[in-house]
């Protein structure tokens, strides 16, 4: 496949992954972590990456991964942003959040109370440390 087809056929609405963007994706999460009280994941930008990493830490959305605009592996502190996904800011920013929610809050599944917590992480809310009940 040349080279222009092949830039023909990428999703013209679609963030590049360049160094600037990494920069700015790790400082979201850095902050959006902290604000959360979570430790910050290690952050996968690509497909490439996903499958890269050992299977086992993949498990489960490994192949998958490149449908979602993200994905979160919580037993290893690891969060996947699909950037091919991505169109915009906005999404970022809202696909940042969305997973790292997801951390912390892991008893929690998509629903009214979970999407309720991602539009208060927008909103800049900070929240108290995950804590295990006893």
């Amino acid at each position: 496949m040349t080279i222009l087809i092949k830039l023909f056929l990428e999703d013209p609405q679609a963030m590049k992954c360049d160094l600037d963007l990494k920069v700015k994706i790790l400082e979201k999460v850095g902050i959006y972590s902290s604000r959360f009280g979570i430790s910050e994941p290690k952050v996968l930008l690509t497909t490439r990456e996903v499958l890269d990493m050992p299977k086992e830490i993949t498990e489960g959305r490994r192949t998958s991964a490149y449908k979602y605009l993200g994905v979160s592996y919580l037993q290893h502190n690891l969060v996947f942003v699909n950037i091919k996904k991505i169109p915009d800011d906005k999404t970022l920013e809202n696909t940042i959040v969305h997973e790292l929610i997801h951390f912390r809050f892991p008893y929690l599944s998509h629903g009214k109370r979970f999407n309720k917590l991602v539009r208060q992480g927008l909103a800049g809310k900070n929240f108290k440390p995950y804590r295990k009940r006893i």
